[in-house]
């Protein structure tokens, strides 16, 4: 029987129901299309490791249904602008990504070529006005970030403060070696559902003891549906956290082992919570653990379906180990999604019912409370 506690004024739950967002934002294109302008065009979104992009490359990647190209110089310095050329409209890079053979961008079409900067350097076989000037014809710049070994960018003409993209701040990783880290794995998936709905079950574990019998394995308290301790009816802060993996487990990990040497710099709190996510909406979380780090990154294809891409990174020295098992790492994390995709894909069947209008959370899911109170603010 479900008996309802008044819970501690520092207790995270509802202190009673809310409605959730309606069913219309996760299939209506109307709905999808201003999330594109007003949520997607206007944060910082992830666009890969800075470790994964070699020198003299030039990659194509997508954001809010605009064609960007992502460059990095000799240097390593890295730019972004818009796939146009400023002479008819023409894409400038037309493969997922190209090597650059010299300082310049040039478009296949007329042969306008611009400088890793964006400014216009060339503009053979045409005649030029005393009216043109190369300086008014620089590519469409996209702001870009550099945070911790991964690339952001912002379509926003003023970003807003990355320093607030996080959840919990910049520095919370930095007893992390993040710069450092290799990508291992790579695991990409396409989803039914609505992004936000994935960011929904992100948030909650009502659906742990249900969907994710091996997670609440490893971690017992998602057994009881809660994220943490004190989501608990009865809860008190003089009970304290406690470990939060499994007697014998380090990680996640098939049989909850290290996969190699655990980072020196951790605290020991950070040691014994097992994982720490770090939250950065709408575009990715990060899970860092002590023995490597993964994130998952959302990418919207439609109202209705989402690209997923999971990423493990590891210290060269981990994967350089000759009994490294990448399997016991991977495995573990991809069963988790595996499950949570046939969650959100069967969630997102069920709100199509002409009886769905509109749904209700209960004080656990004060998480998705939070969430959709933010996607509020920004489609109003």
């Amino acid at each position: 029987m479900n008996q309802m506690q008044i819970p501690h004024p520092a207790s995270p739950l509802l202190p009673h129901c809310e409605p959730s967002l309606p069913a219309l934002a996760y299939y209506d294109p109307d709905w999808f299309a201003e999330e594109r302008q007003k949520i997607w065009a206007g944060h910082w979104i992830y666009a890969g490791r800075v470790n994964d992009l070699p020198p003299m490359t030039m990659r194509r990647v997508e954001i809010a249904g605009q064609n960007l190209i992502v460059v990095r110089d000799r240097e390593g310095a890295i730019t972004v602008f818009h796939n146009t050329c400023r002479h008819r409209g023409s894409e400038l890079c037309t493969e997922p990504e190209k090597a650059l053979t010299s300082k310049l961008i040039s478009c296949p079409y007329h042969q306008w070529s611009y400088g890793l900067d964006g400014r216009l350097v060339r503009t053979p076989f045409v005649s030029i006005t005393p009216d043109f000037r190369k300086e008014d014809f620089s590519l469409y710049g996209v702001s870009v970030r550099l945070w911790n070994g991964f690339i952001f960018l912002c379509l926003a003409d003023d970003p807003p403060p990355f320093d607030l993209a996080p959840d919990l701040g910049v520095d919370v990783i930095d007893n992390w070696p993040m710069d450092s880290l290799i990508t291992g794995h790579t695991l990409v998936k396409h989803l039914d559902c609505n992004w936000k709905i994935f960011w929904e079950n992100y948030n909650e574990c009502l659906h742990c003891p249900g969907i994710h019998p091996e997670l609440s394995a490893t971690v017992p308290v998602y057994s009881k549906g809660y994220m943490a301790a004190n989501e608990a009816p009865g809860w008190t802060p003089e009970q304290g956290a406690g470990p939060s993996l499994r007697q014998g487990a380090t990680t996640w990990s098939m049989d909850g082992r290290a996969c190699g040497p655990e980072f020196p710099n951790l605290t020991s709190a950070e040691r014994e919570a097992g994982q720490l996510f770090v939250t950065m909406l709408p575009t990715m979380f990060i899970v860092a653990h002590v023995d490597y780090v993964r994130t998952v990154s959302l990418r919207p294809l439609g109202p209705e379906k989402t690209e997923l891409r999971a990423e493990w990174l590891f210290s060269p020295e981990t994967l350089a180990q000759p009994d490294f098992d990448l399997g016991n790492v991977v495995d573990f994390a991809t069963l988790v999604m595996t499950q949570d995709g046939m969650a959100c894909e069967m969630n997102q069947r069920g709100l199509r019912s002409a009886k769905f209008t509109q749904g209700v959370l209960t004080p656990q899911e004060f998480d998705v409370h939070r969430f959709h109170e933010w996607i509020r603010r920004r489609m109003a």
